[in-house]
């Protein structure tokens, strides 16, 4: 009885293990590829802002000035734009692994119910057995 006990356990254990490697994986996975984005989203904008405060450092008169505002609006405006489209990325591939991880949960709790069910029909037939003799 003792034994039976233990290999049910062992599965378990072994089932969760696993589930958790998954969740692991996707996790890191998707930290990742937001890691990646976002790095790449820093790297663009910090170049278009460079690039610009070297136009601006260039400019020794009021009229070159002038022109420097209309390029400036057009830096922050991409500056935000490209903010908000990274956060919209990251935002859906989080939400698509945190989708995968739910189906892993979803997977493992019907698998644990189908494994209940199975040993409480099996007692219940072996109690029927001993009861009927």
């Amino acid at each position: 009885m003792y034994q039976q006990f233990n290999e049910q356990f062992a599965a378990a254990t072994r089932q969760f293990a696993d589930t958790a490697a998954q969740v692991n994986r996707l996790t890191l996975d998707n930290a990742e590829a937001v890691f990646g984005l976002q790095l790449a989203a820093i790297e663009d904008r910090v170049n278009a802002t460079f690039a610009f405060f070297g136009e601006a450092a260039e400019a020794r008169d009021f009229d070159s000035l002038k022109t420097l505002w209309p390029k400036a609006a057009q830096v922050a405006r991409e500056n935000v734009e490209r903010a908000v489209s990274t956060g919209q990325e990251v935002f859906g591939r989080t939400l698509k692994a945190n989708e995968a991880i739910g189906e892993l949960a979803k997977s493992q709790i019907e698998s644990a119910a189908k494994t209940t069910q199975a040993n409480v029909e099996k007692a219940a037939k072996a109690a029927t057995k001993v009861a009927a003799k």
